[in-house]
């Protein structure tokens, strides 16, 4: 097709007539379109993936059977009746990916992704918290299939009967009108709501209820497998030394969350362009001291020109770990309380097996059933 000149006041009407949408047109549409429902909402989309997010092996394998299966699979739960989980609640130390997989999970299913932090719901007007609420689900429905994501959902969902006077009335308020949409959604809205916290031991307790936020999924520390995955993905695109074993730093870093190991990366990374400024500058003053040129100076290959050992040393020396073991116990309180597997794991015993009754022992059970017939027919007083 020609190009059209815009200066021109007529365009040729051959070249209309070979003007044709095609599928690529609306793939761009589509790529620089966004739904209007959502635009005072979403701020950014998700482009977070699976591979992105190192270690947790466990727990993307969870999260893809309870939020893909019911997507990829619908016919099995039509076949045996049940009704996929609508929400998850995702609880574990700060700084160990829990907003990260929510996105993760946002960009696998292809979903809208609408996320909320907690304490921009809440406002000093009278029935606005409860209103914000409203709304935000409301956008949810509209935008179905979507993934509703709260942010340190403790500062909207504390325990009722916490708080004292105006500003307690005011949370249980909060907390019952986000209990009450919930309840809502409705079966026919594709909408998965994910909370997560890091306190989990303040939350209402009617919000963990079947139908509600009933996945509960812990995002531990990250072990040793995890936290040389963890580097290996946030430092892919870095160079660095072959000679380093990254397997003995995962030993070294015992302990570290996954935000202290993108810290220990970003100091890794700093201490290597520190020292690449200044032999630039060294570079740059023997260049001025010699003004004729030296063509040596010139062709000097780069000093810095990858990640060595000496500034892993370095980050090391200027990282610490952010989680103690006292912030691990109130973790273990919870699942002791809320998962029943818990306990059975720590102490190492096995579930029992139960002992179905016998279809040969039918015998006995009609001769019950015929002796508890036998006294409901003395106590018929009608006979």
């Amino acid at each position: 097709m020609d190009i059209i000149d815009i200066e021109d006041e007529k365009i040729d009407a051959a070249i209309l007539d070979s003007m044709a949408v095609t599928n690529d047109h609306f793939k761009h549409a589509q790529g620089v379109t966004n739904p209007s429902s959502l635009r005072e909402t979403v701020v950014e989309v998700p482009n977070v993936s699976w591979d992105d997010i190192g270690g947790l092996e466990d727990v993307k394998r969870s999260l893809q059977e309870m939020i893909l299966y019911p997507l990829e699979h619908p016919d099995k739960y039509l076949k045996f009746g049940m009704n996929p989980s609508r929400g998850v609640l995702f609880y574990g130390p700060p700084g160990c990916g829990k907003t990260l997989l929510a996105k993760a999970i946002a960009t696998e299913c292809s979903s809208n992704f609408i996320s909320v932090k907690g304490p921009e719901l809440l406002t000093m007007w009278f029935g606005e918290s409860e209103a914000n609420v409203r709304e935000v689900f409301d956008k949810a429905r509209q935008s179905a299939p979507c993934v509703l994501f709260f942010d340190e959902l403790d500062s909207i969902g504390i325990s009722r009967g916490r708080g004292s006077g105006g500003g307690g009335e005011a949370a249980d308020r909060v907390i019952n009108q986000l209990l009450t949409e919930m309840d809502g959604i409705g079966a026919k809205k594709s909408v998965f709501v994910i909370g997560a916290t890091n306190r989990p031991d303040i939350l209402d307790e009617a919000l963990l209820r079947p139908g509600r936020l009933d996945q509960l999924v812990y995002i531990p520390l990250p072990d040793k497998k995890s936290r040389v995955a963890i580097l290996k993905a946030i430092l892919r695109k870095t160079p660095i030394d072959p000679k380093i074993n990254i397997d003995f730093i995962g030993d070294l870093t015992d302990g570290f969350s996954g935000a202290d190991m993108k810290e220990l990366c970003n100091q890794v990374c700093k201490s290597a362009i520190k020292e690449s400024i200044e032999a630039e500058e060294q570079k740059k003053a023997l260049m001025r001291d010699r003004p004729e040129g030296d063509g040596d100076v010139e062709m000097m290959e780069d000093l810095v020109p990858m990640i060595t050992k000496r500034h892993f040393e370095t980050g090391l020396h200027h990282c610490r770990k952010s989680i103690t073991d006292s912030d691990l116990s109130k973790y273990d309180d919870f699942k002791r309380k809320f998962d029943p597997t818990f306990t059975q794991q720590k102490g190492g015993s096995v579930v029992s097996k139960i002992r179905w009754p016998d279809e040969n022992q039918g015998g006995s059970s009609s001769g019950g059933n015929r002796q508890q017939a036998s006294k409901d027919d003395d106590l018929d007083l009608y006979s």
